[in-house]
């Protein structure tokens, strides 16, 4: 058997990486790549795409190109009905270029003050970016609506307010890494991307 190819991850995030070695594993995919994390000294991509898939491909695109191996990144949007699909993709960015976790959720509740239809989505598309130039995508997405107020204590992000439509009434904040994985967009995107290089 030939040796593993390098797949290095845009993201620094070891929650991240660990849990694609894990998922990589469980499929037999270990075999054909070693993981490893982002480049030290490569800088943060501007992400000034207008969708996803444009934010994830140029990240990992980026980082193919710095590492001269095949990169994996993903970009994750929050999608709100009743907002007309905002944040989307500026959904780490909503409350400004700055904004922490809280000022994010704190404008995003403010936003939707006295609104009954609190439907949501998030959707993340991981690219994966070949030395060759070519591109694989993969998508998940999961449904859900927006909790009046923050709950739990886990999770990142807008956990502490995204109620999945096919949970039992609690937030991501208040599920454990693994159940929120079995059910989450980013989960569901990766699973997506290894089916596709399974076959």
């Amino acid at each position: 058997m030939s040796e593993p190819a390098r797949l290095v991850v845009a993201s620094a995030n070891q929650g991240k990486i660990s849990e694609l070695v894990a998922l990589f594993a469980s499929h037999g995919i270990d075999q054909r790549y070693t993981v490893e994390p982002r480049p030290a000294g490569l800088a943060d991509t501007i992400e000034d795409g207008d969708t996803l898939e444009a934010n994830a491909t140029k990240k990992a695109t980026e980082v193919c190109t710095f590492a001269g191996a095949t990169a994996l990144a993903d970009d994750t949007g929050l999608f709100v009905d009743a907002l007309h699909g905002a944040p989307g993709v500026r959904t780490a960015r909503y409350a400004g270029e700055e904004a922490t976790d809280a000022d994010n959720i704190e404008k995003l509740l403010a936003s939707l003050d006295g609104v009954d239809d609190r439907r949501a989505r998030f959707q993340t598309v991981i690219a994966l970016a070949h030395p060759d130039g070519s591109v694989l995508l993969a998508t998940g997405t999961v449904e859900g609506t927006i909790a009046e107020a923050p709950m739990g204590d886990g999770g990142f992000g807008y956990d502490p307010v995204f109620m999945p439509v096919e949970g039992d009434g609690r937030v991501f904040a208040q599920m454990t890494s693994e159940e929120k994985n079995l059910i989450s967009h980013r989960g569901r995107a990766l699973r997506a991307l290894i089916d596709q290089l399974s076959v």
